[in-house]
């Protein structure tokens, strides 16, 4: 490669290194604030019966039809907010865990609904959100200190600690 093909992949690699996280923080955001707010309306959102259904069985029958609804709501639009915002974002971020967990729980509550031989629609919506759940993760390791650096970064990094060493 020529130099300045090699010039222009390490900026850009910088540049996402910099910057990529901060989007997938946003854009996950976005996701929970547009899924949220579609459940806060009666009949509007494809996950209705089986989200409701499965906070009906997780809470004991506790929280049952829309109030079930509305708190899987208001969860997941604080999440979202949460995220675009980056305020509170480690609150939210313990919020996103335990919907994580609530979002897979169907798997095991209603299994032979979701699977009766092929996989059925709620079951495909489900297994997307592998997707949340890593994005979640890359998010919450940012959020604790971690950071995404390009091979350059490293390995000047190494080069300083080395002269440190050696001095």
């Amino acid at each position: 490669m020529t130099a300045a093909i090699e010039n222009m992949i390490s900026k850009l690699a910088a540049w996402l290194a910099r910057h990529s996280i901060d989007v997938l923080r946003v854009s996950l955001g976005l996701v929970f604030v547009a899924f949220g707010t579609l459940k806060f309306f009666p009949g509007v959102s494809p996950a209705e019966a089986l989200s409701v259904a499965t906070l009906e069985k997780l809470s004991l029958g506790m929280l049952s039809g829309y109030a079930a609804q509305f708190v899987i709501a208001a969860m997941e639009v604080f999440i979202g907010l949460t995220l675009v915002t980056g305020k509170l974002l480690k609150t939210g971020l313990v919020v996103m865990a335990g919907a994580l967990a609530g979002f897979f729980a169907p798997y095991a509550l209603f299994f032979t609904n979701l699977f009766p031989g092929a996989p059925t629609l709620e079951a495909q919506y489900i297994f997307k959100d592998i997707v949340l759940a890593a994005a979640a993760m890359v998010i919450g390791a940012r959020a604790l200190g971690a950071r995404l650096v390009t091979a350059n970064d490293r390995t000047t990094r190494i080069h300083e600690l080395r002269r440190r060493v050696a001095a």
